[in-house]
């Protein structure tokens, strides 16, 4: 019998390809793109800086910076001081940008009913905490495994 962690990382890899491509056509439709609905969705509810926003999407601050300021330009977001450091400002919607927003989840909830269609939502709710102990137990692992800069500097 395979190992199954090869595999189920495989597959995951899979699904996320899928649900990238879904995204693109989603955010698409209303004129934007996936990257920057994940932008949008993430400092929609509190404004966040860019760096904090970068930590809970996984990317580079540095792109994601770039997108920030396309998302401004645009008129969809606006950068906010931030009462807890003068030089990270927050990113926050704008009407528009709420509104974009909400035209592009309106299409991926009709979207999720059809993938979803003959998925109880109790093996969803199972493969959501399995995916989450899986990522917490990889992350643990990475830290575990990483030189700390004490030893890497000797």
């Amino acid at each position: 019998m395979p190992d199954e962690l090869p595999l189920l990382v495989a597959d995951i890899f899979e699904a996320a390809g899928a649900l990238r491509r879904s995204g693109e056509l989603l955010a698409g439709a209303e004129g934007q793109t996936q990257a920057r609905w994940q932008l949008m969705s993430v400092v929609s509810e509190p404004p966040q800086s860019v760096a904090r926003a970068a930590r809970r999407l996984g990317v580079a601050r540095q792109g994601l910076q770039r997108i920030a300021t396309n998302l401004v330009a645009d008129g969809l977001a606006e950068f906010r001081d931030n009462p807890d450091h003068r030089t990270s400002p927050l990113l926050a919607l704008t009407d528009a940008g709420h509104r974009a927003l909400g035209a592009i989840t309106a299409r991926a909830d009709a979207a999720h009913q059809i993938i979803v269609a003959g998925i109880s939502q109790e093996d969803l709710a199972l493969t959501r905490s399995v995916l989450q102990r899986l990522t917490r137990q990889t992350e643990d692992w990475v830290r575990a495994a990483k030189p700390s800069t004490e030893t890497a500097s000797q």
